[in-house]
């Protein structure tokens, strides 16, 4: 469906084609995920049906293999639900935050004391200064070719491993698409991403 609605989308920048993808992307989500409780429910009544006919003295090898499909497509279900509300919590964790609520402080908070760096071993001895970023020897200016190198364009494969090296639930914003899609979906998305990192140099 990526395949096919991509190409359809034609010579356009690559953030508006990601842009039009979110309505068929969205039509697609409700075909495959819509309705996840009442078709949840579904399989269990008829695993309930099947289970009152075993009581009931009916029971053999087709009877056993209907229960066992129902069940199997039933765990599927409950896991497609467990990936939407593991989704949707990402959406409303954002909109939590923007509230500026004591919970965001607090996931802030512990975000700088994990990020802080308290000491620093250099040349054997631990130096726990609070002013180690500026010591002499320890920040050093770049020279003219390391800066030239910096701004050097870089190649395909230099962008494609710097995607599968990213997180792939890591996403710009709560509601976009994160690196998991455009990993799964490189041999349709990769040649205009590609394109697009290469448009900042």
């Amino acid at each position: 469906m990526v395949k096919e609605e991509w190409r359809s989308l034609g010579e356009i920048q690559f953030m508006d084609k990601l842009k039009a993808l979110t309505v068929p992307l969205g039509r697609w989500h409700r075909e495959h995920f819509g309705d996840l409780d009442m078709r949840i429910n579904k399989f269990e009544e008829e695993i309930k049906k099947v289970d009152d006919l075993v009581s009931n003295g009916v029971y053999d090898g087709t009877t056993e293999a209907r229960r066992k499909a129902l069940v199997s497509s039933c765990k599927k279900w409950y896991i497609r639900k467990e990936i939407h509300w593991k989704q949707m919590s990402r959406s409303r964790h954002a909109k939590e935050m923007d509230k500026n609520t004591r919970y965001f402080h607090n996931l802030a908070s512990a975000c700088r004391r994990n990020n802080r760096i308290d000491a620093l071993r250099i040349h054997g001895r631990l130096e726990t200064s609070p002013n180690i970023g500026f010591r002499e020897g320890l920040v050093r200016q770049i020279n003219e070719d390391e800066a030239t190198e910096l701004e050097m364009m870089p190649s395909v494969e230099e962008i494609r491993s710097a995607v599968w090296d990213y997180e792939s639930t890591k996403a710009p914003r709560s509601d976009w698409y994160n690196m998991n899609f455009i990993k799964k979906c490189w041999a349709e998305v990769g040649r205009d991403f590609t394109g697009a990192v290469m448009g900042f140099f």
